[in-house]
């Protein structure tokens, strides 16, 4: 990054010399040219005066050498402002693309960093927990009740991060070359599936389903409950207490339509074109409250590229974020 300053610093002031250097050169020109422009009005004036050519100054200005010379003076303007008017536009656009670079080297900067504190705390949490099951069973005469209980836990840890793995592996796959291996699904037990995942992860959500009848889709199963399930940890992450979420499915023009809704905190009009990009996160990990890696929303955008599909993001009412998929039929 200091590096990165020192190159940004350097290129600002080279440009920025060259910028004025030359709207001084553009300056000195423009004075050149009109005191040229004057010598030679001066010059014709006494040569045809000699020649008695004219009586006053307006018939001298009216003269066709006069016009010539006029004519010609008002060219080279011209091609001296238009010049300098086009050069001191690229400049500028060198600076602009020199702010607009190091502004997204610092916001990449600063997505390596959150994915780097997100992705530790999100593999040490889990890997903690299931140190600590494992130690209490070996350590401790447990009745079969308590290791069950115990056991039960771990099972939950090692799932968030199969997830987890999951996730970064999608993720690798969707950056490079990956098709979609389509089959035909029932929507209604599509969704059924995901409703059990999401019930064991989250048993203390209140999940609504809102259907209508739709055809079969074809589509790749595993990608769909991907979104869907990314979709809906989404929301219970963003909901303060117990979470409420909608989950609504229907069929119309010849569309499928998911659209997942909860009535947390909602998001920010500005932060909505960023939130689907891979590693973002509002905020940043040293005062966020809520886990995650920022992978979630950028799976589910490429996921529903690749089907040639639309996701778009809109206000619930009278609060809390509405996640809207169209899926071609």
């Amino acid at each position: 990054m200091e590096n990165s300053n020192r190159n940004r610093l350097f290129s600002l002031v080279s440009v920025t010399y060259m910028m004025l250097a030359f709207v001084w050169w553009t300056a000195l020109l423009t004075r050149r040219n009109n005191e040229l422009f004057q010598l030679k009005v001066e010059n014709l004036a006494l040569h045809m005066k000699a020649e008695n050519v004219f009586q006053d100054t307006i018939s001298f200005q009216k003269s066709i050498h006069f016009q010539v010379l006029s004519a010609d003076y008002q060219k080279h303007r011209r091609m001296v402002v238009g010049e300098g008017s086009f050069l001191f536009l690229g400049f500028m656009s060198i600076l602009w693309m020199i702010q607009w670079g190091y502004r997204r080297d610092i916001a990449m900067a600063q997505q390596r960093r959150n994915f780097l504190l997100s992705i530790t705390h999100e593999l040490k949490s889990p890997l903690a927990s299931i140190k600590l099951i494992l130690q209490t069973i070996l350590k401790r005469d447990l009745e079969k009740a308590q290791v069950q209980k115990l056991c039960d836990s771990g099972q939950k840890e090692t799932e968030r991060l199969t997830e987890l793995v999951n996730n970064l592996l999608l993720s690798a796959r969707l950056d490079a070359i990956y098709k979609p291996v389509r089959e035909e699904i029932n929507v209604a037990q599509l969704v059924e599936e995901v409703i059990q995942r999401f019930r064991t992860r989250f048993p203390n959500a209140l999940l609504e389903i809102v259907s209508n009848e739709v055809p079969i889709l074809r589509a790749e199963k595993l990608s769909l409950i991907s979104v869907l399930m990314n979709l809906l940890e989404n929301a219970v992450k963003y909901s303060k207490g117990t979470a409420e979420i909608r989950l609504t499915y229907r069929y119309e023009k010849e569309q499928f339509v998911f659209e997942v809704a909860d009535f947390g905190i909602g998001i920010p009009v500005k932060e909505r074109s960023k939130v689907f990009n891979r590693f973002y996160r509002i905020g940043n990990e040293d005062t966020r409250s809520t886990r995650g890696t920022g992978l979630g929303l950028y799976i589910v955008k490429q996921i529903i590229k690749i089907h040639k599909g639309k996701i778009q993001i809109l206000n619930n009412l009278p609060k809390g974020t509405i996640f809207k998929i169209i899926l071609p039929s």
